[in-house]
């Protein structure tokens, strides 16, 4: 096999990887970014039927932790309000699943090749956490506000969450999204579930 062959494959294979795991341009339309992303929304309607959590509060927790930035990193601290130092979690990916979670989910899961910064592993994530939250706090997976509460301070802290006025801002903005994707949806899913991927 020559060397430009292989060098031509390499350029498309990181062409179809960065193509991939491009954030959309628009990011609070979910018609748009399906549009744009098709086989995302036949990840996020697999995780609906598995789990039982709506698309479009997938979306909105997505949106909410890294705006569809599958590199997102907790920003770094600063020494002296200079020098970076380490970061405040571990926070990363789309979901910013902290890695303990992270490796609950792959062993619960079965899912040990599951990587942070795939779109398909990340929503599935989400699934499963919205599964557990429903399963430990006894909050409905249609509950856009409460999941988020559970998703951002961790099934044992969300009884303090009436302590913090900013998880509680940001919980009602995860809200207000969920819902414009959720009436976005109704616009555009029977088209759709009519769409084929085709891949060449």
């Amino acid at each position: 096999m020559s060397h430009n062959y292989l060098k031509k494959i390499l350029i498309l294979l990181l062409f179809y990887i960065s193509a991939c795991s491009s954030i959309p341009q628009n990011t609070s339309n979910s018609c748009k970014i399906f549009d744009k992303k098709y086989l995302w929304y036949k990840h996020t309607k697999k995780v609906e039927q598995r789990w039982g959590t709506p698309i479009y509060i997938q979306l909105a927790i997505i949106k909410a932790e890294s705006n569809f930035d599958w590199l997102a990193k907790p920003p770094r601290q600063k020494l002296f309000k200079v020098i970076p130092f380490k970061r405040l979690s571990s926070s990363f990916g789309y979901s910013q699943a902290v890695k303990g979670t992270w490796e609950q989910y792959k062993k619960e899961t079965g899912n040990k090749f599951s990587t942070r910064a795939r779109f398909k592993d990340s929503v599935d994530f989400i699934g499963w956490y919205t599964n557990k939250t429903e399963s430990i706090l006894k909050i409905s997976k249609n509950d856009a506000f409460k999941q988020y509460l559970a998703y951002h301070e961790g099934w044992g802290n969300y009884k303090y969450y009436k302590k913090n006025k900013k998880v509680i801002k940001l919980a009602k903005k995860v809200e207000r999204q969920s819902n414009i994707y959720k009436k976005q949806l109704s616009n555009c899913q029977n088209s759709l579930n009519k769409k084929k991927y085709i891949i060449f």
